[in-house]
C-alpha cells in the first residue's frame, strides 16, 4: 500500500535528476536551480504533467563522465513540484517537496535528453513499538539539550516535526534538517527500519552533542 499518494503509472517511468551531494527526504522541501539544457527541458516536462520527479545520488567518480549516464545509486527519493518559476533565459527556479523513497529498477532507454527510470516506491517497514519509542525520546533529550547551538531554523523540534505521522516521517524530518554528510544521508535514505532510523540520528546527534558540550555534561548524557 503506498502511503505516498503514487500510483504505478508514475513508477513506470519518472524523469530523476542526479546530483553528487543531494538527497531528498520524504517530507522534506529542497530548493533547487536547473540551468543545464538536459534539465530544463526535464523540468518542462515534469511541469506538463503531474510534476513528480526523483532526486538521485551520483556515485563517486562520475565526473569522468558527467554529460553521459554515469552511475547512481539505486535508492532516490520521489518528490512534487510545489513552485517553480522560469527565467527569461530558461532556467528555473523549483521546490520539491519529498513525498517517497524508492529504489530504481531499470534504467529506461535515453529517448530523451534527460534520464527516465522505473523505480518501485519503498514503505517503512514494522519496529519494535517499545524500542522505537525509547530511541525518539533518546532524540527528543538530545535535541533539547543541543538546541542553543543548532541553526535557529530548526532549534524547535515541534515546529520540525509538525504533521509528520510516525515513527518515520518523524526521524525523516530530523534526517533533512540535521544531516549534512552525503553518505550518512545516503544510508538513512535507504534504510526501511524506522527504529534503525532513529538509532542512526541518535548516534549523530549524540557525537555532536559530545563535540559542543563540556565534558561532564557529555558523560551524563550517556548515562542517560
Amino acid at each position: 500500500m503506498s502511503f505516498s499518494g503514487l500510483v504505478e503509472r508514475d513508477l513506470a517511468a519518472l524523469p530523476l535528476f542526479p546530483l553528487p551531494n543531494v538527497v531528498l527526504f520524504p517530507g522534506a522541501l529542497l530548493p533547487l536551480h536547473v540551468f543545464e539544457p538536459r534539465y530544463r527541458e526535464l523540468v518542462r516536462e515534469v511541469l506538463a504533467g503531474r510534476k513528480l520527479m526523483g532526486i538521485v545520488r551520483l556515485k563517486p567518480g562520475f565526473e569522468e563522465d558527467y554529460e553521459g549516464r554515469p552511475p547512481v545509486f539505486d535508492i532516490c527519493g520521489i518528490g512534487a513540484v510545489i513552485d517553480s518559476a522560469e527565467h527569461a533565459d530558461g532556467r528555473f527556479d523549483i521546490t520539491l517537496r519529498g513525498l517517497a523513497r524508492a529504489r530504481i529498477l531499470e534504467e529506461l532507454p535515453p529517448n530523451r535528453a534527460f534520464r527516465e527510470f522505473r523505480l518501485e516506491e519503498l514503505n517503512d517497514g514494522f519496529s519494535d513499538a517499545g524500542v522505537t519509542s525509547a530511541w525518539q525520546r533518546k532524540l527528543i533529550s538530545l535535541w533539547s539539550n543541543l538546541s542553543p547551538h543548532l541553526p535557529e531554523p530548526v532549534r524547535d523540534l515541534r515546529a520540525l516535526t509538525r504533521g509528520a505521522e510516525g515513527a518515520g516521517a518523524f526521524a525523516d524530518r530530523i534526517a533533512a534538517a540535521l544531516v549534512g554528510d552525503p553518505d550518512s544521508s545516503q544510508r538513512l535514505l535507504a534504510e526501511t527500519d524506522p527504529t534503525e532510523r532513529l538509532r542512526l540520528l541518535a548516534e549523530k546527534l549524540q557525537q555532536v552533542h559530545d563535540s559542543v558540550a563540556p565534558p561532564s555534561a557529555a558523560r551524563r548524557s550517556e548515562l542517560n
